[in-house]
Protein backbone atom coordinates (compact mmCIF):
# COMPACT_ATOMS: atom_id res chain seq x y z
CA UNK A 1 0.00 0.00 0.00
CA UNK A 2 1.27 3.47 -0.91
CA UNK A 3 2.14 5.65 2.08
CA UNK A 4 1.72 9.40 1.64
CA UNK A 5 3.33 12.30 3.47
CA UNK A 6 3.33 16.07 3.40
CA UNK A 7 6.21 17.27 1.17
CA UNK A 8 8.98 19.23 2.81
CA UNK A 9 10.15 22.60 1.52
CA UNK A 10 13.56 21.09 0.82
CA UNK A 11 11.87 18.54 -1.44
CA UNK A 12 10.03 21.22 -3.39
CA UNK A 13 12.94 23.60 -3.87
CA UNK A 14 14.61 21.67 -6.76
CA UNK A 15 11.26 21.58 -8.58
CA UNK A 16 10.64 25.31 -8.31
CA UNK A 17 13.62 26.74 -10.19
CA UNK A 18 11.93 29.11 -12.61
CA UNK A 19 13.55 30.13 -15.86
CA UNK A 20 14.71 33.74 -15.95
CA UNK A 21 12.23 35.60 -18.16
CA UNK A 22 13.57 37.01 -21.43
CA UNK A 23 12.56 40.67 -21.65
CA UNK A 24 13.67 41.16 -25.27
CA UNK A 25 10.60 40.25 -27.32
CA UNK A 26 12.53 39.57 -30.53
CA UNK A 27 15.02 37.27 -28.81
CA UNK A 28 12.20 35.53 -26.97
CA UNK A 29 10.29 34.68 -30.13
CA UNK A 30 13.38 33.68 -32.09
CA UNK A 31 14.67 31.45 -29.28
CA UNK A 32 11.30 29.71 -29.29
CA UNK A 33 11.68 28.89 -33.00
CA UNK A 34 13.13 25.37 -33.25
CA UNK A 35 12.55 24.75 -36.96
CA UNK A 36 12.32 26.72 -40.20
CA UNK A 37 8.57 26.09 -40.06
CA UNK A 38 8.50 27.93 -36.72
CA UNK A 39 10.28 30.91 -38.30
CA UNK A 40 7.82 30.82 -41.18
CA UNK A 41 4.90 31.04 -38.76
CA UNK A 42 6.44 34.09 -37.08
CA UNK A 43 7.21 35.68 -40.44
CA UNK A 44 3.64 35.27 -41.61
CA UNK A 45 2.30 37.11 -38.58
CA UNK A 46 4.73 40.02 -38.96
CA UNK A 47 4.71 40.59 -42.73
CA UNK A 48 1.96 42.02 -44.98
CA UNK A 49 0.32 39.43 -47.20
CA UNK A 50 1.67 40.68 -50.54
CA UNK A 51 5.30 40.62 -49.37
CA UNK A 52 4.93 37.30 -47.56
CA UNK A 53 3.21 35.69 -50.55
CA UNK A 54 5.99 36.88 -52.85
CA UNK A 55 8.39 34.76 -50.77
CA UNK A 56 6.00 31.91 -50.12
CA UNK A 57 4.47 31.55 -53.55
CA UNK A 58 5.48 29.74 -56.70
CA UNK A 59 4.23 29.49 -60.29
CA UNK A 60 0.68 28.67 -61.35
CA UNK A 61 -0.72 25.83 -59.17
CA UNK A 62 2.59 25.64 -57.22
CA UNK A 63 2.92 21.94 -58.00
CA UNK A 64 6.68 22.08 -58.59
CA UNK A 65 7.36 23.53 -55.16
CA UNK A 66 5.10 21.03 -53.43
CA UNK A 67 6.77 18.12 -55.20
CA UNK A 68 10.25 19.41 -54.36
CA UNK A 69 9.44 19.55 -50.66
CA UNK A 70 7.69 16.19 -50.80
CA UNK A 71 10.81 14.65 -52.33
CA UNK A 72 12.83 15.57 -49.24
CA UNK A 73 10.17 14.14 -46.96
CA UNK A 74 10.13 10.91 -48.96
CA UNK A 75 13.60 9.71 -48.02
CA UNK A 76 14.84 7.01 -45.73
CA UNK A 77 18.16 7.37 -43.92
CA UNK A 78 20.43 4.39 -43.24
CA UNK A 79 22.51 5.04 -40.12
CA UNK A 80 25.53 3.12 -38.87
CA UNK A 81 25.83 2.42 -35.16
CA UNK A 82 28.64 2.34 -32.63
CA UNK A 83 30.68 5.08 -34.26
CA UNK A 84 32.59 7.75 -32.35
CA UNK A 85 30.72 10.91 -33.32
CA UNK A 86 31.82 13.06 -30.41
CA UNK A 87 33.03 15.60 -32.99
CA UNK A 88 31.83 16.28 -36.52
CA UNK A 89 33.14 18.54 -39.27
CA UNK A 90 30.43 20.27 -41.30
CA UNK A 91 32.72 22.20 -43.64
CA UNK A 92 34.87 21.55 -46.69
CA UNK A 93 36.01 23.33 -49.86
CA UNK A 94 33.45 24.66 -52.32
CA UNK A 95 34.63 26.19 -55.60
CA UNK A 96 38.20 26.25 -54.34
CA UNK A 97 37.67 27.92 -50.96
CA UNK A 98 36.52 26.71 -47.53
CA UNK A 99 32.97 26.97 -46.17
CA UNK A 100 31.92 26.14 -42.62
CA UNK A 101 28.59 24.59 -43.66
CA UNK A 102 27.38 22.78 -46.79
CA UNK A 103 24.84 25.53 -47.51
CA UNK A 104 24.84 29.21 -48.41
CA UNK A 105 22.35 32.02 -48.85
CA UNK A 106 20.69 31.99 -52.26
CA UNK A 107 20.11 35.13 -54.34
CA UNK A 108 16.67 36.60 -53.68
CA UNK A 109 14.98 39.55 -55.35
CA UNK A 110 13.18 42.48 -53.69
CA UNK A 111 14.67 41.45 -50.34
CA UNK A 112 14.17 44.75 -48.52
CA UNK A 113 10.49 44.44 -49.38
CA UNK A 114 10.39 41.39 -47.10
CA UNK A 115 12.12 43.18 -44.22
CA UNK A 116 13.88 46.50 -44.25
CA UNK A 117 17.35 45.22 -43.27
CA UNK A 118 17.38 43.17 -46.47
CA UNK A 119 20.60 41.91 -48.01
CA UNK A 120 22.81 43.63 -45.43
CA UNK A 121 21.32 41.39 -42.74
CA UNK A 122 22.01 38.31 -44.86
CA UNK A 123 25.55 39.38 -45.69
CA UNK A 124 26.38 40.07 -42.03
CA UNK A 125 24.93 36.73 -40.92
CA UNK A 126 26.76 34.85 -43.69
CA UNK A 127 30.05 36.51 -42.71
CA UNK A 128 29.66 35.40 -39.09
CA UNK A 129 28.73 31.87 -40.11
CA UNK A 130 31.51 31.46 -42.68
CA UNK A 131 29.16 30.69 -45.58
CA UNK A 132 28.70 32.36 -48.99
CA UNK A 133 26.16 35.11 -49.59
CA UNK A 134 24.72 35.52 -53.10
CA UNK A 135 23.35 38.88 -54.28
CA UNK A 136 20.63 38.83 -56.93
CA UNK A 137 20.50 41.05 -59.98
CA UNK A 138 17.07 41.93 -58.59
CA UNK A 139 18.45 42.59 -55.10
CA UNK A 140 17.69 45.81 -53.27
CA UNK A 141 21.19 46.61 -52.01
CA UNK A 142 24.07 47.66 -54.21
CA UNK A 143 26.92 45.38 -55.17
CA UNK A 144 29.37 47.61 -53.34
CA UNK A 145 27.30 47.87 -50.14
CA UNK A 146 26.97 44.10 -49.85
CA UNK A 147 30.72 43.76 -50.24
CA UNK A 148 31.22 46.34 -47.50
CA UNK A 149 28.90 44.35 -45.23
CA UNK A 150 30.85 41.13 -45.90
CA UNK A 151 34.36 42.39 -46.72
CA UNK A 152 36.29 39.20 -45.97
CA UNK A 153 33.68 36.57 -46.76
CA UNK A 154 32.48 34.76 -49.87
CA UNK A 155 30.33 37.04 -52.02
CA UNK A 156 28.66 35.63 -55.12
CA UNK A 157 26.78 37.65 -57.75
CA UNK A 158 23.78 36.21 -59.55
CA UNK A 159 23.28 37.42 -63.12
CA UNK A 160 20.14 37.58 -65.21
CA UNK A 161 21.06 38.32 -68.79
CA UNK A 162 18.96 41.26 -69.95
CA UNK A 163 17.98 42.34 -73.40
CA UNK A 164 20.41 45.21 -72.87
CA UNK A 165 23.66 43.23 -72.91
CA UNK A 166 25.92 46.21 -72.19
CA UNK A 167 23.97 46.95 -69.04
CA UNK A 168 24.17 43.33 -67.89
CA UNK A 169 27.90 43.14 -68.40
CA UNK A 170 28.39 46.46 -66.61
CA UNK A 171 27.01 44.70 -63.52
CA UNK A 172 29.42 41.83 -64.04
CA UNK A 173 32.29 44.30 -64.25
CA UNK A 174 31.17 46.01 -61.02
CA UNK A 175 30.97 42.69 -59.19
CA UNK A 176 34.44 41.69 -60.39
CA UNK A 177 35.94 45.03 -59.32
CA UNK A 178 34.24 44.73 -55.90
CA UNK A 179 35.92 41.37 -55.32
CA UNK A 180 33.05 38.91 -55.76
CA UNK A 181 34.58 35.48 -56.30
CA UNK A 182 31.77 33.64 -58.12
CA UNK A 183 29.25 34.49 -60.84
CA UNK A 184 25.93 32.60 -60.76
CA UNK A 185 24.40 32.78 -64.24
CA UNK A 186 20.69 32.00 -63.98
CA UNK A 187 19.43 30.36 -67.18
CA UNK A 188 15.86 29.25 -66.44
CA UNK A 189 14.17 32.63 -66.89
CA UNK A 190 13.65 33.32 -70.61
CA UNK A 191 10.39 34.91 -69.46
CA UNK A 192 8.82 35.38 -66.04
CA UNK A 193 6.81 32.50 -64.63
CA UNK A 194 3.09 32.93 -63.93
CA UNK A 195 3.20 33.81 -60.23
CA UNK A 196 -0.49 34.00 -59.59
CA UNK A 197 -0.32 35.03 -55.94
CA UNK A 198 1.51 38.20 -56.94
CA UNK A 199 -1.08 39.01 -59.60
CA UNK A 200 -3.97 38.41 -57.22
CA UNK A 201 -2.30 40.54 -54.56
CA UNK A 202 -1.54 43.29 -57.07
CA UNK A 203 2.08 43.07 -55.93
CA UNK A 204 3.94 46.05 -57.33
CA UNK A 205 7.05 48.13 -56.78
CA UNK A 206 6.49 50.25 -54.72
CA UNK A 207 3.60 48.58 -52.85
CA UNK A 208 0.17 49.83 -53.80
CA UNK A 209 -1.78 51.21 -50.84
CA UNK A 210 -5.23 49.79 -51.53
CA UNK A 211 -7.96 49.37 -48.93
CA UNK A 212 -7.00 45.69 -48.67
CA UNK A 213 -3.32 46.40 -48.03
CA UNK A 214 -4.17 49.01 -45.43
CA UNK A 215 -6.47 46.61 -43.57
CA UNK A 216 -3.83 43.87 -43.80
CA UNK A 217 -1.19 46.25 -42.46
CA UNK A 218 -3.07 47.26 -39.32
CA UNK A 219 -1.79 44.36 -37.18
CA UNK A 220 1.72 44.77 -38.66
CA UNK A 221 2.68 48.36 -37.87
CA UNK A 222 6.38 47.64 -37.39
CA UNK A 223 6.78 46.53 -41.01
CA UNK A 224 5.15 49.71 -42.32
CA UNK A 225 7.03 51.99 -39.95
CA UNK A 226 10.32 50.45 -41.07
CA UNK A 227 9.33 50.60 -44.73
CA UNK A 228 8.22 54.22 -44.65
CA UNK A 229 11.04 55.61 -42.48
CA UNK A 230 14.02 54.02 -44.23
CA UNK A 231 15.63 54.58 -47.63
CA UNK A 232 13.08 54.16 -50.46
CA UNK A 233 13.17 50.77 -52.12
CA UNK A 234 15.56 50.65 -55.05
CA UNK A 235 17.49 47.95 -56.82
CA UNK A 236 21.09 46.85 -56.83
CA UNK A 237 21.31 46.98 -60.56
CA UNK A 238 18.60 49.09 -62.19
CA UNK A 239 16.72 52.32 -61.82
CA UNK A 240 13.64 52.61 -59.67
CA UNK A 241 10.61 50.88 -61.13
CA UNK A 242 6.94 51.71 -60.85
CA UNK A 243 4.71 48.84 -61.88
CA UNK A 244 4.07 45.16 -61.35
CA UNK A 245 6.87 42.68 -60.78
CA UNK A 246 5.80 40.58 -63.77
CA UNK A 247 5.98 43.61 -66.08
CA UNK A 248 9.43 44.43 -64.78
CA UNK A 249 10.75 40.92 -65.33
CA UNK A 250 9.28 40.53 -68.81
CA UNK A 251 10.71 43.90 -69.84
CA UNK A 252 14.19 42.80 -68.81
CA UNK A 253 14.75 39.09 -69.44
CA UNK A 254 16.19 38.06 -72.80
CA UNK A 255 14.55 34.94 -74.28
CA UNK A 256 17.30 34.57 -76.91
CA UNK A 257 20.18 33.64 -74.54
CA UNK A 258 21.88 30.40 -75.58
CA UNK A 259 25.02 28.35 -74.90
CA UNK A 260 27.09 30.56 -77.18
CA UNK A 261 26.11 33.58 -75.11
CA UNK A 262 26.97 31.69 -71.93
CA UNK A 263 30.46 30.96 -73.25
CA UNK A 264 30.86 34.65 -74.00
CA UNK A 265 29.77 35.62 -70.47
CA UNK A 266 32.18 33.08 -68.98
CA UNK A 267 35.04 34.62 -70.93
CA UNK A 268 34.34 38.03 -69.36
CA UNK A 269 34.45 36.84 -65.73
CA UNK A 270 37.77 36.39 -63.90
CA UNK A 271 36.47 34.11 -61.12
CA UNK A 272 34.38 30.96 -60.84
CA UNK A 273 31.30 30.53 -63.03
CA UNK A 274 28.30 28.50 -61.85
CA UNK A 275 25.18 27.97 -63.97
CA UNK A 276 21.90 28.04 -62.03
CA UNK A 277 18.74 26.40 -63.30
CA UNK A 278 19.93 23.07 -64.76
CA UNK A 279 17.03 20.62 -65.14
CA UNK A 280 18.21 17.73 -67.31
CA UNK A 281 21.27 15.54 -67.81
CA UNK A 282 21.96 16.60 -71.42
CA UNK A 283 22.27 20.26 -70.47
CA UNK A 284 24.50 19.27 -67.54
CA UNK A 285 26.85 17.48 -69.94
CA UNK A 286 26.96 20.45 -72.31
CA UNK A 287 27.91 22.71 -69.42
CA UNK A 288 30.80 20.39 -68.55
CA UNK A 289 31.99 20.66 -72.15
CA UNK A 290 31.77 24.43 -71.80
CA UNK A 291 34.09 24.27 -68.80
CA UNK A 292 31.91 25.81 -66.10
CA UNK A 293 33.10 25.45 -62.52
CA UNK A 294 29.75 24.31 -61.17
CA UNK A 295 26.04 23.97 -61.80
CA UNK A 296 22.99 24.35 -59.58
CA UNK A 297 20.20 21.85 -60.11
CA UNK A 298 17.19 24.10 -59.62
CA UNK A 299 13.70 24.78 -60.89
CA UNK A 300 13.88 28.31 -59.46
CA UNK A 301 12.08 27.34 -56.30
CA UNK A 302 9.08 26.28 -58.36
CA UNK A 303 8.64 29.89 -59.51
CA UNK A 304 9.08 29.41 -63.27
CA UNK A 305 7.76 26.28 -65.03
CA UNK A 306 5.18 24.48 -62.94
CA UNK A 307 5.54 20.67 -63.01
CA UNK A 308 9.25 21.11 -63.73
CA UNK A 309 11.68 18.30 -62.80
CA UNK A 310 12.38 17.82 -59.10
CA UNK A 311 16.04 18.81 -58.55
CA UNK A 312 16.54 16.38 -55.65
CA UNK A 313 15.32 13.49 -57.84
CA UNK A 314 17.62 14.59 -60.65
CA UNK A 315 20.64 14.86 -58.34
CA UNK A 316 21.92 11.24 -58.15
CA UNK A 317 22.16 10.77 -61.91
CA UNK A 318 23.70 14.18 -62.60
CA UNK A 319 26.25 13.60 -59.83
CA UNK A 320 27.19 10.22 -61.33
CA UNK A 321 27.47 11.60 -64.86
CA UNK A 322 29.29 14.89 -64.32
CA UNK A 323 30.26 15.11 -60.65
CA UNK A 324 33.83 14.07 -61.38
CA UNK A 325 34.24 17.01 -63.77
CA UNK A 326 32.44 19.88 -62.09
CA UNK A 327 30.72 20.71 -58.82
CA UNK A 328 27.02 19.90 -58.56
CA UNK A 329 25.00 22.17 -56.26
CA UNK A 330 21.29 22.05 -55.42
CA UNK A 331 18.43 24.31 -54.38
CA UNK A 332 14.59 24.25 -54.26
CA UNK A 333 12.57 22.86 -51.39
CA UNK A 334 15.27 22.75 -48.70
CA UNK A 335 13.70 23.38 -45.30
CA UNK A 336 15.90 21.45 -42.85
CA UNK A 337 19.43 20.31 -42.14
CA UNK A 338 18.33 16.75 -42.89
CA UNK A 339 17.45 17.89 -46.44
CA UNK A 340 20.96 19.30 -46.78
CA UNK A 341 22.66 16.14 -45.47
CA UNK A 342 20.60 13.97 -47.83
CA UNK A 343 21.65 16.17 -50.75
CA UNK A 344 25.34 15.89 -49.87
CA UNK A 345 25.01 12.11 -49.51
CA UNK A 346 23.52 11.82 -53.01
CA UNK A 347 26.32 13.78 -54.63
CA UNK A 348 25.78 17.51 -54.14
CA UNK A 349 28.83 19.52 -53.18
CA UNK A 350 26.76 22.42 -51.87
CA UNK A 351 23.18 23.59 -51.34
CA UNK A 352 21.52 26.99 -51.24
CA UNK A 353 18.64 28.26 -49.12
CA UNK A 354 16.25 30.97 -50.28
CA UNK A 355 12.87 30.83 -48.56
CA UNK A 356 14.36 29.50 -45.31
CA UNK A 357 16.63 32.56 -45.20
CA UNK A 358 13.77 34.95 -45.96
CA UNK A 359 11.54 33.41 -43.29
CA UNK A 360 14.25 34.18 -40.76
CA UNK A 361 14.70 37.69 -42.13
CA UNK A 362 10.97 38.42 -41.91
CA UNK A 363 10.76 36.87 -38.44
CA UNK A 364 13.52 38.98 -36.91
CA UNK A 365 15.80 40.83 -39.30
CA UNK A 366 19.49 40.05 -38.98
CA UNK A 367 18.94 38.13 -35.75
CA UNK A 368 16.34 36.05 -37.58
CA UNK A 369 18.83 35.16 -40.32
CA UNK A 370 21.29 34.14 -37.60
CA UNK A 371 18.56 31.91 -36.18
CA UNK A 372 17.92 30.31 -39.58
CA UNK A 373 21.60 29.49 -39.95
CA UNK A 374 21.82 28.19 -36.37
CA UNK A 375 18.80 25.92 -36.81
CA UNK A 376 20.09 24.44 -40.06
CA UNK A 377 23.64 24.08 -38.71
CA UNK A 378 22.41 22.25 -35.60
CA UNK A 379 20.26 19.96 -37.74
CA UNK A 380 23.14 19.19 -40.12
CA UNK A 381 25.47 18.24 -37.28
CA UNK A 382 22.84 16.21 -35.44
CA UNK A 383 21.81 14.29 -38.58
CA UNK A 384 25.44 13.48 -39.32
CA UNK A 385 25.96 12.18 -35.78
CA UNK A 386 22.83 10.05 -35.95
CA UNK A 387 24.01 8.61 -39.28
CA UNK A 388 27.36 7.75 -37.69
CA UNK A 389 29.59 10.02 -39.79
CA UNK A 390 32.22 12.52 -38.67
CA UNK A 391 32.71 14.51 -41.87
CA UNK A 392 30.88 15.42 -45.06
CA UNK A 393 33.35 13.30 -47.03
CA UNK A 394 31.96 10.18 -45.34
CA UNK A 395 28.42 10.75 -46.61
CA UNK A 396 27.54 8.58 -49.61
CA UNK A 397 24.47 7.31 -51.51
CA UNK A 398 24.29 4.31 -49.20
CA UNK A 399 23.08 6.62 -46.44
CA UNK A 400 19.88 7.63 -48.29
CA UNK A 401 17.07 5.94 -50.19
CA UNK A 402 14.72 8.14 -52.21
CA UNK A 403 11.13 6.93 -51.84
CA UNK A 404 9.13 8.17 -54.81
CA UNK A 405 5.37 8.68 -54.88
CA UNK A 406 5.56 9.84 -58.49
CA UNK A 407 6.43 7.03 -60.89
CA UNK A 408 7.03 7.54 -64.63
CA UNK A 409 4.60 6.00 -67.09
CA UNK A 410 5.50 2.35 -67.74
CA UNK A 411 8.04 1.86 -70.53
CA UNK A 412 5.71 -0.08 -72.90
CA UNK A 413 3.19 2.78 -72.81
CA UNK A 414 5.91 5.31 -73.56
CA UNK A 415 7.15 3.21 -76.48
CA UNK A 416 3.61 2.98 -77.82
CA UNK A 417 3.20 6.72 -77.60
CA UNK A 418 6.38 7.24 -79.59
CA UNK A 419 4.98 5.15 -82.47
CA UNK A 420 1.99 7.47 -82.97
CA UNK A 421 2.56 9.32 -86.25
CA UNK A 422 3.12 13.04 -86.02
CA UNK A 423 0.09 15.21 -86.64
CA UNK A 424 0.13 16.99 -89.96
CA UNK A 425 -1.77 20.03 -91.12
CA UNK A 426 -4.95 19.12 -93.01
CA UNK A 427 -4.66 19.09 -96.79
CA UNK A 428 -6.61 21.93 -98.32
CA UNK A 429 -8.29 21.63 -101.68
CA UNK A 430 -8.18 24.28 -104.28
CA UNK A 431 -5.39 26.34 -105.72
CA UNK A 432 -2.91 27.99 -103.40
CA UNK A 433 -1.15 31.25 -104.17
CA UNK A 434 2.34 30.78 -105.48
CA UNK A 435 5.11 31.63 -103.03
CA UNK A 436 8.70 32.39 -103.65
CA UNK A 437 11.07 30.59 -101.26
CA UNK A 438 14.39 32.31 -100.80
CA UNK A 439 17.59 30.45 -100.02
CA UNK A 440 17.72 32.08 -96.59
CA UNK A 441 14.39 30.49 -95.67
CA UNK A 442 15.61 26.92 -96.18
CA UNK A 443 16.07 25.10 -92.89
CA UNK A 444 19.33 23.15 -92.60
CA UNK A 445 20.88 21.10 -89.83
CA UNK A 446 24.00 23.25 -89.67
CA UNK A 447 24.22 25.49 -86.57
CA UNK A 448 24.05 29.20 -87.17
CA UNK A 449 26.97 31.05 -85.62
CA UNK A 450 26.40 34.57 -84.42
CA UNK A 451 28.11 37.10 -82.23
CA UNK A 452 26.71 37.54 -78.73
CA UNK A 453 24.21 40.33 -78.41
CA UNK A 454 25.86 43.14 -76.47
CA UNK A 455 23.14 45.76 -76.69
CA UNK A 456 19.40 45.84 -76.96
CA UNK A 457 18.22 45.93 -80.59
CA UNK A 458 16.62 49.12 -81.80
CA UNK A 459 12.97 48.83 -82.58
Amino acid sequence: MIQRRIPKITDLAPLMRFKTPELNAKKRRLDAALTIADLRAIARKRTPKAAFDYTEGAAEAEISLGRARQAFEDIEFHPSILRDVSSVSTGWDVLGAPVSQPFGIAPTGFTRMMQTEGEIAGAHAAARAGIPFALSTMGTTSIEDVKAANPNGRNWFQLYMWKDRDRSMALVDRAAKAGYDTLLVTVDVPVAGARLRDKRNGFSIPPALTLGTVVNALPRPEWWINFLTTEPLSFASLDRWSGTVADLLDSMFDPTVDFEDLAWIKAQWPGKVVVKGVQNIDDAKRLVDLGVDGMILSNHGGRQLDRAPIPFHLLPRVAREVGAHTEVHLDTGIMSGADIVASIALGARFTMIGRAYLYGLMAGGEAGVDRTIAILSEQVARTMRLLGVNALEELNPGHVTQLSRLQPVAAPLVDAALTVPARRAPVRTGALPKQTVSASAVVTSAPVKRAPKKAAPTE
